[in-house]
């Protein structure tokens, strides 16, 4: 795991997530935890994958949930610029059409 594997930068409208390196289940819970820290003290969230190299299912569902959290919430939930193998991974798993992906 890089030194850092999430980075963020916040205001009072928007949270920038951004993950960089490999998502598994040793590191999902924190990723889990800083989605859903930032959901709940800003309305909407952003989660940068450019930086992502691998990312498996409990990283993925860390999203889900975070997803989910935002719309019984109103809040807003977005990824964006997905690396080609994220991206390819939520397209197998068709969850390119369940999140909004900038």
């Amino acid at each position: 795991m890089t030194e850092e594997f999430i980075r963020f930068e916040k205001d009072p409208e928007l949270c920038q997530i951004f993950i960089s390196g490999e998502v598994d289940l040793s590191n999902s819970g924190e990723l889990r935890k800083t989605i859903l820290g930032a959901l709940k003290t800003t309305p909407a969230v952003k989660v940068n994958l450019s930086g992502v190299e691998y990312i498996d299912s409990s990283g993925i569902a860390a999203m889900v949930e975070g997803l989910q959290f935002a719309n019984s919430h109103s809040k807003s939930f977005y990824l964006c610029d997905p690396s080609p193998q994220v991206r390819s991974i939520l397209e197998l798993a068709r969850l390119d059409q369940v999140f909004d992906i900038d």
